[in-house]
């Protein structure tokens, strides 16, 4: 089973929004594996998520320190949702360093964002989300879009696909698409 949805975003902000309102869909053993350029916004859609799951710290590139883990927060009626384990494999060079985050063995008790994990983590799970992420390079004035800062500016297109028999009855497309009513990413989000 594979399905896929393509959505238009206009902003950074509408990327978190997307996120959170992805976050929904989520449970405890998701593989989330992002892909795109420098820029693309794959950090600001993990905000996102880190923001729909209600864990805590701030939701950071882990670009450096390769992986991190954000506990859920309790919910107002004392139940706590999955933790987010949140990895940058950007600076990985080999399926042996893969194998050393020992990322199978928190696969089962939070949800798992892979930056730059096409091609490296899709033995995790057989039931997967692959979300690409890109942006149009330079305005409509020609002026270059930075790559390292995001500035919340710049549209960006995301491609989600569901992958494996856990997806088949998600409404990924009804719950994430543009003017889904609630759950809508591009809607203002208060707070």
């Amino acid at each position: 089973m594979s399905a896929q949805l393509v959505v238009t975003l206009p902003d950074a902000e509408a990327t978190r929004a997307f996120g959170r309102a992805l976050a929904a869909h989520l449970r405890a053993g998701d593989l989330v594996i992002l892909t795109g350029d420098l820029g693309a916004g794959k950090t600001t859609l993990t905000q996102g998520i880190g923001a729909g799951l209600g864990v805590r710290g701030q939701v950071a590139s882990p670009t450096f320190i390769i992986a991190r883990e954000h506990p859920s927060l309790p919910r107002p009626d004392g139940t706590r949702g999955p933790d987010l384990v949140h990895v940058d494999a950007y600076r990985l060079g080999s399926l042996d360093e893969v194998e050393a985050l020992d990322l199978d063995s928190s696969l089962e008790e939070a949800v798992t964002v892979v930056e730059w994990g096409a091609g490296w983590v899709e033995s995790l799970a057989a039931d997967r989300l692959e979300v690409a992420l890109t942006r149009p390079r330079g305005a409509a004035s020609g002026e270059p879009v930075d790559d390292e800062d995001d500035g919340g500016g710049g549209e960006r297109v995301v491609t989600v696909r569901a992958v494996g028999d856990r997806w088949a009855d998600v409404p990924l497309a009804d719950a994430l698409a543009p003017g889904a009513g609630a759950a809508d990413p591009t809607a203002p989000v208060a707070g």
